[in-house]
């Protein structure tokens, strides 16, 4: 499995939720390979993901960017919240 995060640089933000998403991965039982993109990225980047995982703001921005996909874009609104990420991730894999 393939998880794409994203933020707008790709460089701090994007690397926050990686490792919280590689946290609550963890917390799930779950393994998957984390990537950090920046928008700029994220359609090459996300070519074989399953899930795209970024803000609320940049929801639309990389709806836009990827076009039709078969990966799920999901909305995390605190990058810091492990357990909002885990909920997230369990309710697309689940």
């Amino acid at each position: 499995m393939r998880i794409i995060a994203v933020c707008g640089a790709g460089i701090g933000t994007s690397a926050i939720l990686k490792v919280n998403a590689e946290r609550a991965l963890a917390r799930l039982g779950l393994e998957a390979d984390v990537t950090a993109s920046d928008l700029a990225g994220v359609a090459s980047a996300s070519a074989d993901a399953q899930i795209v995982l970024t803000s609320t703001e940049l929801a639309a921005a990389v709806r836009a960017a990827l076009g039709r996909t078969f990966c799920e874009i999901v909305e995390v609104r605190n990058y810091f919240d492990v357990e909002e990420i885990a909920a997230h991730l369990e309710r697309s894999l689940g």
